[in-house]
């Protein structure tokens, strides 16, 4: 299992330091010149809301970090985009808007459509955006993770069948343990096959299933996304 765990005193250190490293990514992209989209997938989950905060904060006044950079979600709720439980809503409200991001920039996934158009929208998305895919799928440049209780990062909750698990779809919808219940989460062979995925944990009471996960033996999502992948960067302020 190739992974790093970085550990912090509280969750306002844990968003500051992971928003700061990835704008200073973006920086030196833009410094380089760059000219394909960058496709980032967000998450929602409790260190969201400091995590986007913080991106709007010290992005303020450092224009063209995100040119180019295309917003999409690692999973989203079957809910209006104006619900509270909306993942987009939370990254609108809090660094969409505050950044003025341009909105052919903002990919979100549209739950509160019938599912099978939700999920061809939110593939056609992906390919009108323009980066180029490897045999079909597309490489996210990064895909931002939190981790739940029990472990599951996205919508990908413990207990699939191995016939689920191994879905190559981009997307799929998913009948979640906790509510709401109905959601719409990219598959594990788009987050195993990311160029960079960051989990983001913060909670006391994730300590557990981030113990386990962290495993070689681990039965959790996580511990399976990090067995597949080939380096994950774990940012916590759970101390294991």
């Amino acid at each position: 299992m190739a992974f790093e765990i970085k550990t912090y005193p509280n969750d306002g250190a844990l968003a500051r330091d992971a928003a700061g490293s990835w704008l200073g990514q973006l920086e030196a992209r833009s410094k380089a010149g760059a000219k394909e989209p960058y496709y980032v997938a967000l998450s929602g989950g409790r260190i969201a809301k400091n995590f986007f905060s913080e991106i709007a904060s010290q992005a303020a006044n450092r224009a063209g970090l995100f040119s180019g950079v295309h917003f999409f979600w690692a999973d989203e709720r079957c809910v209006p985009p104006t619900d509270p439980e909306s993942n987009y809503a939370i990254a609108k409200q809090l660094m969409f808007e505050p950044l003025k991001i341009p909105e052919g920039q903002i990919h979100r996934l549209k739950g509160e459509q019938n599912e099978a158009l939700a999920l061809s929208d939110a593939v056609g998305n992906i390919e009108s955006a323009g980066k180029p895919t490897a045999g079909g799928k597309p490489i996210f440049d990064m895909i931002f993770l939190g981790m739940g209780e029990d472990g599951h990062v996205a919508s990908l909750f413990p207990g699939e069948p191995e016939n689920v698990i191994a879905d190559k779809a981009i997307y799929r919808a998913v009948t979640a343990v906790k509510p709401p219940p109905r959601r719409i989460t990219l598959g594990y062979s788009v987050i195993i096959g990311a160029a960079e995925a960051w989990v983001l944990i913060s909670g006391a009471d994730k300590e557990k299933a981030l113990r386990e996960s962290i495993l070689p033996s681990g039965k959790t999502p996580l511990a399976r996304v990090l067995r597949e992948r080939k380096q994950t960067r774990i940012l916590s302020d759970v101390q294991v």
